[in-house]
């Protein structure tokens, strides 16, 4: 055969076809919205989101500026300080005692909610079935919708006369501590109100955790089954990877319900202004407990100090929200928008 003769001409290739023309109108569509309805909605989410800035700066102001008038008069150190009366002159009161209560009873609620809930929001999920899980849901949501000040009232009338066997047994197998020690005296303790505060919190915690192992693909729980998984297996390499971020989420949200709970609190603690080394012995105190107790007695230099220590709350709060945030991002690969 002769290749001289090939005509190149009989070659299959197709030509090179050009790209789809884009039109003026899918052009301005790629640039923004074009429509009315997505301008408005638009220039709607970015206002509202402009908007709830400007509120938190107007808070973070009104704050800031009634807090330095009271702590300017302050004759004592305003952190350290295990005092609060702004009747004498100079006034002396600091939020050492606030500080450690509301820290203590929102970690003892975390310790103790947190796992129930995680526990709870699987059971519902991966366990029960169909005919438990819908009422079990049902009573979880109720449970999240009840005021708070009915949680004190049950605290008070049901919680606390039940608690003199807990600490009792608490005081005879670990009173050595010292931190678990008990004197007899009422208990109307930091123990007893981190115990109330997660009971308040395990619903919210519960409900988000639940509707978060809800949206694992189904594929991801099937392929580990093929691959001759357990359910724990199931549970422990694909829903709990799956859903870490979102339960983190509902643990700040807990915890932002803890750090503020007002009525509760104040309905079941004995509150002073001292640091007890035992969570058992009644006293202590708390951010919102102390701004509700002692509010309505005020004098207009009172209140400024009030809303000094809400000023520290606040701080508080937005340092949780950003430690969660930080601690989402960097797991950020085993969130469920990355699944």
């Amino acid at each position: 055969m002769d290749i001289s003769t090939h005509n190149t001409d009989t070659d299959d290739t197709p030509p090179p076809t050009a790209p789809p023309a884009v039109n003026a109108e899918q052009k301005r569509a790629a640039r923004g919205a074009t429509r009315p309805g997505d301008r408005i909605f638009l220039a709607l989410s970015r206002g509202s989101g402009i908007f709830l800035l400007v509120i938190m700066a107007a808070i973070a102001v009104f704050l800031t500026y009634r807090a330095y008038l009271a702590i300017s008069k302050d004759d004592a150190n305003f952190l350290t300080t295990f005092e609060w009366n702004t009747g004498l002159v100079p006034p002396k009161f600091g939020i050492a005692v606030l500080a450690f209560g509301t820290v203590v009873s929102s970690i003892i609620a975390m310790v103790i909610a947190v796992p129930i809930a995680v526990a709870i929001a699987l059971f519902i999920t991966h366990y029960a079935p169909r005919r438990m899980s819908g009422p079990v849901s049902y009573v979880i949501d109720l449970l999240a919708a009840v005021p708070s000040i009915v949680y004190g009232l049950w605290g008070a009338l049901v919680l606390v006369p039940h608690m003199d066997g807990l600490f009792g047994w608490l005081n005879d197998y670990l009173g050595w501590t010292g931190v678990f020690s008990w004197d007899d005296g009422a208990p109307r303790s930091m123990l007893t109100v981190g115990i109330l505060l997660a009971v308040m919190i395990l619903p919210v915690i519960t409900n988000v955790s639940r509707e978060v192992f809800r949206q694992v693909p189904q594929m991801h729980e099937e392929a580990a089954l093929a691959l001759g998984a357990t359910r724990w297996e199931v549970i422990r390499m694909s829903v709990i990877p799956f859903g870490r971020s979102g339960v983190i989420s509902a643990s700040m949200l807990g915890l932002g319900r803890a750090l503020g709970e007002t009525m509760a609190v104040a309905t079941v603690l004995s509150p002073d202004f001292d640091i007890h080394a035992s969570l058992l012995n009644p006293g202590g105190g708390t951010f919102a407990q102390n701004i509700a107790s002692k509010f309505n007695e005020a004098t207009e230099f009172g209140r400024d100090a009030l809303i000094a220590s809400g000023l520290v709350l606040f701080v508080i709060t937005l340092l949780v929200n950003g430690a969660a945030r930080m601690i989402i991002a960097r797991r950020s690969e085993y969130s469920g928008a990355n699944a």
